[in-house]
């Protein structure tokens, strides 16, 4: 028997902050939590924090979903060069 594939489920609706975002984006473009919050001068711990409440707000469960939400959703950019 094949296992049911399931799509991820992304909530729009939440309505992120603007730290949230920020944080987002840095997510998008490789940053760890630390060199996040270098950036933003706040704790690893904050971010991590935060981090914490954008896997729940936006329904995923990764940082790999939290990327494809922001993909999704016009928070960062993609292009791919072949």
């Amino acid at each position: 028997m094949r296992k049911k594939q399931l799509k991820p489920v992304y909530y729009k609706g939440q309505g992120l902050v603007e730290r949230e975002i920020a944080i987002l984006k840095l997510i998008c473009i490789d940053h760890t939590n630390e060199s996040a919050g270098q950036k933003l001068e706040l704790s690893k711990r904050t971010v991590e924090g935060y981090r914490e409440r954008l896997l729940i707000k936006t329904g995923t469960k990764s940082t790999a979903g939290l990327v494809l939400y922001a993909v999704k959703y016009g928070y960062c950019k993609v292009r791919i060069l072949v």
